[in-house]
């Protein structure tokens, strides 16, 4: 197994190229991602494996794409696993972290389970670091909103349901969903959140950061859901917002983050944590994301308390 300082290096070429535009963002081949894969493993036991992907690899890739996936047969060879891995619980492809594989269905089911009942019981087994672009008026609390796929022209996007009705949260076109916030620190506008989702939506942290009116930094999708009049941030109506629109940032703040215009950020949210029934897991976020604290003058999320 390659050595933490070979991880840096490679990890750091992949923090590099996420922070350049456009399409040019995943400089690496398969065989440097799978440096990186093995390289960043945290935890193995057993039929457990956990490790800490980069930011913008699909778990599930589309066809001819790079996907972690399509990299696991490889890897289990790589580590010398006798059986194949599959996927328990991941981040979605424009989060860094934590991705926990089994190489045992049973094992799965279980764990799956148990992620069930610990959300039942109202406690949070997922957490997350983010940076945003605006700091929360009050220094922690709970975001609770009902979430819905919506068609926009060719794209569908999740949005927020204000008051969803009874009859759509029954046929499951509405999803009441739920994340708890504690802001860590805050500097030149930005801030530093620890967010834990009680239930699961796709892009749920993401929407639930823009009706905090604290977009994630890097978040071109629904960051321009919040605009601003005479400095106060407020929420815009999803038709009147486009979709994949690269997040537009203030003078200062772009200063403060050595960009250029032509600069894409990649999104600033990673799986830090994860609580399975007889231990804890833990990742340091990636390169790209330590390197804008610094920028910003915010310190390094600290290791959450189980």
């Amino acid at each position: 197994m390659a050595g933490r300082g070979a991880a840096a290096r490679v990890a750091a070429r992949v923090g590099q190229g996420a922070r350049t535009a456009g399409k040019r963002r995943r400089l690496l081949g398969p065989e440097a991602v799978l440096g990186l894969l093995e390289a960043s493993v945290v935890h193995r036991e057993g039929a457990l494996l956990a490790l800490s992907k980069p930011t913008d690899l699909p778990v599930l890739g589309r066809s001819g794409e790079l996907s972690l996936t399509a990299l696991l047969p490889a890897l289990r060879r790589r580590l010398g696993l006798p059986a194949e891995l599959h996927v328990v619980k991941a981040p979605a492809r424009e989060c860094s972290g934590l991705v926990l594989l089994s190489s045992c269905h049973r094992a799965t089911e279980r764990l799956q389970r148990s992620f069930t009942a610990a959300r039942r019981r109202g406690q949070f087994p997922a957490t997350y670091s983010a940076v945003t672009v605006g700091i929360p008026a009050e220094a922690e609390g709970e975001i609770q909103a009902g979430l819905c796929w919506q068609q926009k022209g060719d794209t569908a996007v999740v949005v927020a349901v204000p008051s969803p009705g009874r009859r759509s949260l029954a046929r499951g076109e509405v999803k009441n969903t739920q994340t708890r916030y504690r802001l860590l620190g805050a500097a030149g506008g930005c801030a530093l959140l620890q967010l834990q989702p009680r239930t699961s939506f796709p892009e749920q942290l993401q929407v639930h950061l823009t009706l905090l009116l604290c977009p994630a930094l890097g978040d071109h999708r629904h960051a321009s859901r919040v605009g601003t009049v005479l400095g106060e941030p407020f929420l815009l109506p999803p038709q009147e917002t486009p979709t994949s629109h690269t997040q537009v940032l203030d003078a200062e703040l772009m200063s403060r983050l050595q960009l250029s215009p032509q600069h894409r950020l990649p999104l600033h949210l990673h799986l830090q944590q994860l609580v399975l029934p007889h231990t804890v897991l833990c990742a340091p976020p990636p390169p790209h994301f330590l390197h804008t604290l610094s920028l910003l003058g915010l310190p390094p999320p600290p290791l959450p308390v189980h």
